[in-house]
């Protein structure tokens, strides 16, 4: 199997420097724009459409707006290739009733059937449910990644894990608040897989850190480092692929409803394998090399790192 030999180590000033970028991007996004939260973590009413014939976006909107339903929000959806277009439409009433006659309402005005729709509405108490639970689950995970990756290796690598994992979600909402789409239950479902997936990477570039840091001498705890790096890129490069194909065939072609979902998950598999090895794999190297034994090794071969 062909090895590669790429000096990561030497040129992380440069992955650090691309992830600073992108970690400004999507913080000034967040700070600035803000994240659109769907119906429901807020509450609201969502109406889908499943044939919505020859009528426009545009005539959709101005149906509803006139219909009476406050602050509408119109995207198309089509479940495939081949299937009729339709509509999903979002408003923050609250109403069940309300929401359900405005619906009927618009979709006589457009000359559609009733019959092609479906109104769901979620109250304003169920959607803080929501809210919270998300970010329990986001917060247990992390817990539980700490705990787990200190028990099993050392408390060095799950803080470095750890932050690669910041990094990878603080980009992925970023990106979302950077295009205004929606954030759903979908999207928290993507973030909780994204720091499965990144994990994973960053854990089988630890186990070869791991191994070959095993009676170290005659080279640097960096260059150690970086050559585990390449011993495993080929398995990474592999592992990623395999795993973003189908995310992506599912944001080309897939409904709109999975494609809040696999557009988180693109976003969080490309930064996961990017941050463990332009991040993770770094800091931790160079955190070790503080340590008087590695930091001795380093000024001895610090050609070689």
């Amino acid at each position: 199997m062909h090895k590669f030999n790429i000096d990561f180590m030497g040129h992380r000033n440069i992955m650090f420097g691309i992830s600073l970028v992108l970690l400004v991007v999507a913080i000034a996004s967040l700070g600035l724009r803000g994240l659109q939260f769907g119906v429901e973590f807020k509450g609201g009413t969502v109406v889908a459409i499943a044939d919505s014939g020859s009528v426009t976006q545009p005539q959709m909107t101005d149906a509803f707006k006139a219909a009476g339903l406050p602050n509408v929000v119109v995207q198309g959806s089509q479940a495939g290739v081949n299937a009729k277009a339709g509509f999903i439409i979002r408003s923050s009433e609250t109403s069940a009733a309300a929401a359900s006659a405005a619906a009927d309402k618009a979709i006589k005005a457009v000359g559609l059937s009733a019959s092609e729709k479906t109104v769901t509405t979620i109250g304003p108490n169920w959607g803080a449910n929501v809210t919270s639970s998300a970010l329990l689950a986001l917060g247990v995970s992390i817990l539980a990644i700490l705990l787990y990756v200190s028990l099993r290796f050392e408390y060095k690598m799950s803080v470095t894990a750890v932050i690669a994992l910041v990094h990878d979600i603080v980009i992925t909402l970023g990106l979302y608040a950077l295009i205004g789409w929606e954030v759903t239950p979908n999207v928290v479902a993507a973030l909780l897989a994204t720091l499965g997936y990144s994990l994973y990477d960053t854990i089988v570039v630890f186990h070869r850190i791991k191994e070959n840091s095993q009676g170290l001498v005659k080279t640097s705890y960096m260059s150690m480092a970086n050559e585990s790096i390449n011993e495993v890129l080929i398995r990474s490069i592999n592992t990623t692929l395999t795993s973003l194909i189908p995310v992506v065939v599912l944001l080309l072609f897939g409904g709109s409803t999975l494609k809040d979902y696999a557009l988180a998950l693109t976003i969080g598999l490309t930064s996961g394998a990017y941050s463990s090895i332009g991040v993770a794999a770094p800091l931790f190297a160079m955190w070790k090399e503080r340590e008087p034994k590695f930091a001795a090794l380093a000024k001895k071969y610090a050609n070689a790192s």
